[in-house]
């Protein structure tokens, strides 16, 4: 009884020291005694690589305990987060368990020693020792200006869990890179000699094969007042200087088409007669050439006429007699019902039967004075330079300056230095959409290096990073140092997508 009293007495005696050391195990961490040197991590390819030097030196590990050391990188949000392959440290006891786990399958293995890990290493207390950490996980956009925490796990005798605790390691990892896009300005195309021209067409009526114009047949009075008309308002201004009136003459497909090519030839020539004689205009000014059947007016006259009947019928002969349109013509005018061909005779062919005029014309230079006046009444006449003179005569931004902005896109839709501001314009509104609406598919665009380095801009702040490096690499062919130094910024963009 005495020993048994004994044993019970030894038993309450040590009993608040157990529960003092369980307390203290759950908190237990080596963190502070662990140092962690030369932490690095970098963007190789499509993997996230993580360096460290792990310095064991001065933690004392009790030989129970396993340490695992997880670094887990964070998002800048903190909403997401990845972990690398954790250190295992063992004590003595516990990395003897280990390796008999692993020769013997019945024996379970410790915590944390589970091949996940990256290394499991033998603390030797007292000693030097250290571990050079590499190791990696696949990359995401999200970890972009994330952080790295080291995380550890202390595990106990019968597997259980006696402490944890985190630092921050690294805070601040994998920048994003910030593109900043250059630009470059597009002058105004200089224009030594402005040439411009208007186009009318004049459709008169002639008796049948007949090239003789006669002023008071059906409207051909008021057709050739207009003529006259259009003729007169270029000869009266003082700013422009008449250089040249060219005359086409078109036929419709009725009859063959050497007749109707002669029939082309002699009405053009006529309407040229009338108008030297009656608008005085010398004989050297006058150009006539002739086309006879218009085909290509004739497709697109058939799509006024949806409701026509055979229509479908109609654009097949067309496509499939390209190169004998006497028998494609025959072929539909055999069509039935023959209302068919009564309908084309007298809807769609009259308006194939014409002459189109061009009267081409230079005009003299403005001063500002001028070219401000003429921004209102007659832009057709100012050249682009004479524009941007007006428009840079207004605070930038200003009711004017807009103003006259805008009517050179309208006169000048394909100016590379209009279609450039415009696009600026737009990217310095926000709208990058609006920017690649103006410049994309354009003729002149592919051709200037300027316009195709602002294409790549826009291309580049609607997020569409592939094509911004396609037409900045396309700029950069053709010489612009300015794409160069954007397709270098662009496909670091896409090295961290």
């Amino acid at each position: 009884m005495k020993h048994i009293f004994r044993i019970l007495l030894a038993v309450l005696a040590c009993s608040p020291a157990w529960a003092y050391a369980g307390k203290s195990e759950r908190k237990t961490s080596y963190l502070p005694a662990i140092e962690v040197a030369n932490g690095e991590v970098r963007k190789n390819g499509r993997n996230v690589e993580l360096t460290m030097v792990v310095d064991l030196s001065g933690a004392r590990i009790r030989t129970q305990h396993t340490v695992a050391l997880t670094p887990v990188l964070v998002s800048r949000d903190g909403q997401r987060e990845a972990a690398f392959a954790p250190v295992v440290v063992d004590g003595g006891t516990r990395n003897r368990v280990y390796l008999r786990a692993q020769r013997l399958r019945s024996v379970e293995l410790p915590p944390r020693h589970d091949g996940q890990e990256e290394v499991v290493i033998r603390r030797r207390n007292g000693k030097e020792q250290t571990y050079d950490y590499a190791a990696s996980l696949p990359y995401e956009r999200w970890m972009l200006d994330g952080r790295v925490e080291l995380r550890e796990e202390v595990h106990g005798c019968a597997n259980c869990g006696v402490g944890e605790a985190e630092q921050e390691l690294l805070p601040a990892v994998l920048p994003e890179f910030i593109p900043r896009y250059g630009f470059a300005t597009i002058l105004p195309e200089p224009e030594p000699v402005k040439m411009r021209a208007e186009t009318r067409t004049a459709r008169l009526q002639f008796r049948q094969d007949s090239y003789k114009i006669l002023p008071d047949y059906k409207d051909n009075r008021a057709e050739l007042d207009k003529v006259s008309n259009s003729i007169l308002l270029v000869k009266q201004n003082e700013d422009v200087k008449i250089t040249g009136i060219y005359i086409a003459g078109y036929a419709s497909p009725e009859g063959s088409m050497a007749h109707n090519l002669t029939l082309s030839e002699n009405r053009a020539k006529a309407l040229a007669e009338y108008i030297r004689r009656h608008d005085d205009i010398v004989p050297d000014m006058l150009h006539v050439e002739w086309h006879g059947e218009d085909w290509e007016g004739f497709i697109e006259a058939l799509d006024s006429c949806p409701q026509l009947l055979g229509l479908d019928r109609i654009r097949e002969l067309v496509a499939e007699y390209p190169d004998n349109q006497d028998f494609c013509e025959l072929e539909i005018s055999r069509l039935e019902p023959a209302e068919i061909y009564v309908r084309l005779l007298n809807e769609v062919y009259p308006r194939l039967r014409r002459n189109e005029y061009r009267i081409e014309y230079n005009v003299r230079n403005f001063n500002l004075e001028e070219a401000r006046r003429m921004v209102g009444e007659r832009p057709d006449l100012l050249s682009v330079q004479e524009m941007y003179k007006v428009a840079g005569s207004y605070e930038k931004g200003s009711a004017e300056y807009e103003r006259v902005m805008q009517t050179a896109a309208r006169c000048f839709p394909d100016e590379p230095a209009v279609l450039n501001d415009r696009a600026l314009d737009a990217l310095g509104r926000g709208d990058a959409a609006a920017a690649i609406g103006l410049l994309e598919g354009r003729g002149p665009v592919e051709k200037n290096p300027s316009l195709l380095n602002t294409l790549g801009v826009a291309y580049a702040r609607s997020g569409e990073a592939y094509k911004a490096e396609e037409a900045f690499r396309r700029a950069a062919d053709r010489g612009s140092e300015e794409a160069r130094r954007n397709l270098e910024q662009v496909r670091r963009v896409i090295d961290q997508l």
